[in-house]
């Protein structure tokens, strides 16, 4: 620990600027983990496998029940949007499935793009902290051939761009993480609704034709 004090009293002002974009990077980062892995704990295809079962059945309100008990979570939040309109014609239901999808989008990729910035930030300050010892040492060097002062420069210098490159490398790995994460989110959001409206075209047959009994499902449950 003494060995981090040292580090950030000769690091200067930089080192405590680097230190709070990265404690910044990092609570963005625990929230978009948490709020993906949140989003995520839904089994998608389990959870589709019972609304295909509810809507083969005719049962739509059955549906959106189940959709109702993961209200947080956004694969729930795109089906309603189309259950709730499964007797309007297909361009309605894929223009309410749209809707609803960029609906969502500015909560799955909130402060994703900040958190980038904050990773290259990083880089910045500490590139300012490198030459803002450089300075130091050649001001002490010129000034009276300080070998105490030109040391002092260069710990500025050296500490500044070491802790940059820390905190950078710490969020962008984070960063690359969500983003890959968040794209995943996205893509199952798509390939769900696809499914639907296919489902709830099937549906509209299978319905009356099996009579509430077991229905061949269009997708593997």
């Amino acid at each position: 620990m003494s060995g981090v004090a040292d580090a950030m009293r000769d690091g200067g002002f930089v080192m405590w600027a680097i230190l709070g974009v990265g404690v910044l990077g990092s609570a963005i980062s625990v929230e978009r983990l948490y709020f993906v892995l949140r989003q995520g704990r839904i089994d998608g295809g389990a959870f589709m496998a019972q609304i295909q079962r509810a809507v083969l059945d005719a049962d739509l309100d059955r549906a959106l029940q189940i959709c109702s008990t993961a209200p947080d979570a956004a694969l729930p939040k795109l089906l309603q949007a189309a259950l709730i309109r499964a007797s309007r014609p297909e361009s309605e239901i894929r223009d309410a499935l749209e809707e609803a999808r960029l609906a969502l989008l500015p909560r799955i990729r909130r402060r994703v793009g900040l958190l980038a910035l904050l990773a290259r930030g990083s880089i910045w300050v500490g590139g300012i902290g490198a030459l803002h010892g450089v300075i130091v040492a050649l001001e002490a060097a010129g000034a009276a051939g300080s070998t105490a002062g030109l040391a002092a420069g260069t710990a500025v210098g050296l500490h500044s761009a070491l802790f940059g490159s820390i905190v950078a490398l710490s969020l962008a790995t984070a960063h690359g993480l969500i983003a890959v994460r968040t794209a995943a989110l996205l893509d199952d959001l798509d390939h769900h609704a696809f499914k639907i409206v296919v489902l709830l075209k099937a549906g509209r047959h299978h319905g009356g034709a099996h009579g509430g009994g077991s229905p061949v499902l269009p997708f593997p449950g």
